[in-house]
């Protein structure tokens, strides 16, 4: 295998469009790489130098095109209003909850606020007290919590705050009784893992460089031991591939440590990738200060353990799909785990396996067949499971914050319905409205109506579809239609609540396919969009956007797709494959450039999940998954806007950059190809007012060039 990347002189390629739309001038060089005797020529490959004087002018230009583009379109403006004036509808969201020695914390977010605060209550019913305001920690600049993570006393929070959407944090220690924060600190870090059961030191994620757009940045990471009250700088390496070399963790691989409360005797390692089998080891507690920890395997990553683990007693509880293609629950025992002959405990299912929560008595198991949810209770005692009675359909998720006693909060969602909390009663089955949770209405969505469907796919298989459009409106191909996918690591596009989906009620039809790669139908779904068999993902979603021509719901040059993050994978390709199919497109923060992602600081955890071009039929599986690499001179593209976090550490802004780039250069449609950066973002933010406002522009392009009357920019 040869790989090389020489850099010529700068050529400028004809620009279709330029006149028109006055892109900013692209150079190429002569780049390539050759894998297994073939030849793939990359000519935007210096655009991944971000740091370059040249790279840096380059994504400003795009912005600056794009910003003024999109600025002239006033609806832009008003839809971000509109949803922010939706969200101060909502009293409060609550998230992060958690009950140590008699405190209840939590992290909550008032209507129309920007960013969420920490608080919290002497016993479930105290009086609320607010704990950490982050607008105070850096005034002029947004900070964020991260994570918030109380010790096992209840005296100290561990805090990860960030920024601008970097998802790296600044870990602090936050003194509950004194409401302030203790002098140390650490950057940049994953966040905090657990707490010693003293509460007197705190696991955590460290790496050995500190520039977070360094190539290295996700390599070598370690779990450090932080003592309180002394300098992060003197903290020891607890679990890592430096101090554990006899355990083959590998570069790319992420060892976390921790000490799980309910079961105190015993310190976990896990060491992971995006691979979603668990690979687990354990020592006693006991070891915790030993020179030397003596860890043992718990599970391997071909005991095929996905979705959770859980130990009780003798025993520990996993998920697996090992003869369960839908999942099921095992159990084997924790001084001897033999998981080629672990005892079943909840059987296979037709619906999949979502999730795990244990509370004192019970084991709480999420169920979902891609739209409707369930939840089933284990009995540790009897061995016996039942369902719970739910009080609505739809998504549901569970956790058990107070795991000393059955006290669980359950939350539930539909499209159109927002996330309602129930405290359940574990002992009974029974649920009521959580103390977290409050009634909101939401004007015009009672008119709004969700069908879900099923459509034949390329090869005859049946592709779940969710549609979401106002009742009345006429199914005549006339309607703007804005199609969403994912379709990767197993992750079910299960119904989410949005004040998005508002702009259905402008008679825009909002549908979500859920293509293979997700796990709408279990193990196997995954698998058929994974790797070699990825091609399905993006077929799949063609097929659900012909579906919706077919029916009368749109029309090619009235429909919109659009993917985030590996879904862009799925839209890159879909216009490339299909760019008649489409009147416009957005790739968000997409992975648009497959053959070069394990090239990029998040890319060597990937390669599970994707491929390596190491491998022969991998490489050739990452070159079909690569939108740059199959765009065509003189094609007829879509209108497509591309985005760009500039702080994004999944994936990183060059990527979605070169799609730009090479459509700019190819396409021969006259249509708008455009490059977005959000520098006050990464991949995500919790920053309402920078989300509203990102997504309203998207929303805005898409519907600019579908027709939408209402998005048609000012002359």
């Amino acid at each position: 295998m040869k790989r090389f990347a020489s850099l010529a002189l700068p050529l400028l390629m004809a620009v279709p469009c330029l006149a028109q739309w006055q892109y900013p001038p692209t150079r190429t060089v002569d780049a390539a790489d050759t894998y297994f005797g073939k030849t793939y020529k990359d000519p935007y490959r210096w655009l991944e130098i971000l740091k370059d004087k040249d790279v840096e002018a380059w994504f400003k230009a795009q912005a600056e095109l794009t910003d003024g583009l999109i600025a002239k379109i006033p609806a832009a403006d008003a839809l971000a209003k509109e949803w922010m004036d939706l969200d101060k509808l909502n009293p409060a969201r609550f998230t992060a909850i958690s009950f140590e020695n008699g405190r209840v914390f939590y992290k909550k977010t008032r209507g129309g606020e920007n960013v969420g605060k920490l608080y919290f209550r002497q016993g479930w019913n105290g009086v609320e007290k607010l704990l950490f305001d982050p607008a105070t920690y850096k005034p002029g600049e947004t900070t964020t919590i991260g994570s918030a993570l109380p010790s096992i006393d209840g005296r100290y929070v561990a805090l990860g705050l960030s920024a601008k959407g970097a998802e790296y944090s600044e870990i602090r220690i936050l003194d509950v009784d004194r409401g302030t924060l203790l002098p140390e600190s650490t950057y940049p870090s994953y966040g905090p893992y657990g707490w010693s059961p003293d509460s007197k030191s705190l696991f955590y994620d460290a790496g050995k460089v500190t520039d977070i757009k360094s190539l290295e940045i996700e390599l070598n990471r370690k779990t450090k031991l932080h003592k309180l009250g002394t300098s992060f700088d003197a903290d020891v390496d607890f679990f890592s591939n430096e101090r554990d070399p006899e355990l083959g963790i590998t570069p790319k691989e992420f060892p976390s440590a921790s000490i799980d409360e309910k079961y105190p005797d015993v310190v976990l390692g896990q060491v992971g990738t995006v691979q979603s089998e668990m690979r687990i080891f354990y020592a006693p507690a006991s070891a915790l200060k030993s020179p030397k920890i003596p860890w043992k395997v718990l599970c391997k990553t071909s005991d095929n353990l996905v979705r959770g683990m859980e130990l009780h007693k003798d025993h520990v509880y996993a998920v697996t799909h090992t003869g369960a293609p839908h999942y099921k629950v095992v159990r084997t025992s924790v001084k001897s785990p033999d998981w080629a002959h672990a005892e079943t405990v909840i059987p296979e299912a037709k619906d999949s396996i979502q999730s795990m929560a244990r509370s004192r008595d019970f084991l709480f198991v999420v169920y979902s067949d891609g739209i409707r949810g369930r939840l089933v209770k284990y009995d540790f005692a009897t061995g016996k499971a039942s369902d719970v009675k739910l009080p609505a359909s739809g998504t549901v998720d569970v956790t058990c914050p107070g795991w000393r006693t059955n006290r669980c909060i359950v939350y539930s969602t539909t499209w159109t319905s927002p996330v309602t909390l129930y405290d359940l009663d574990g002992a009974k089955g029974t649920l009521a409205k959580s103390i977290f949770s409050s009634d909101v209405t939401y004007p015009g969505f009672e008119n709004l109506v969700t069908e879900e469907v099923e459509v034949p796919g390329h090869d005859g298989t049946l592709i779940p579809l969710s549609i979401i459009y106002k009742k009345g409106i006429p199914l005549d191909g006339t309607n703007s239609c804005i199609l969403e996918g994912y379709g990767a690591y197993g992750i079910s596009y299960t119904p989410n609540f949005s004040v998005r989906h508002s702009v259905a009620l402008k008679g825009v039809v909002l549908a979500y396919a859920h293509p293979r790669g997700g796990s709408e139908k279990g193990e196997a779904w995954y698998k058929a969009g994974y790797k070699t068999t990825k091609p399905n993902t993006w077929k799949d979603f063609i097929s659900c956007a012909e579906y919706l021509v077919k029916k009368g719901y749109t029309s090619p040059e009235h429909l919109a797709g659009t993917g985030t993050s590996a879904g862009g994978i799925l839209i890159s390709r879909a216009i490339t494959a299909r760019p008649d199919l489409f009147g416009a497109a957005v790739c968000n923060v997409g992975c648009a450039n497959a053959m070069r992602m394990e090239f990029s600081p998040n890319g060597p955890v990937n390669t599970p999940e994707f491929g390596t071009v190491k491998d022969p039929a991998e490489c050739e599986a990452l070159y079909e998954m690569d939108g740059v690499q199959h765009v065509q001179p003189g094609a007829k593209y879509p209108a497509v806007l591309c985005v760009g976090g500039w702080n994004d550490p999944r994936v990183a802004p060059w990527e979605p950059g070169k799609f730009a780039a090479a459509l700019q250069n190819a396409s021969t449609s006259g249509k708008p190809v455009l490059m977005k950066v959000n520098y006050d973002n990464g991949h995500f933010t919790e920053e309402k007012i920078v989300t509203f406002k990102n997504f309203a522009g998207q929303f805005a392009f898409l519907l600019w060039q579908t027709g939408h009357k209402e998005f048609q920019p000012v002359k």
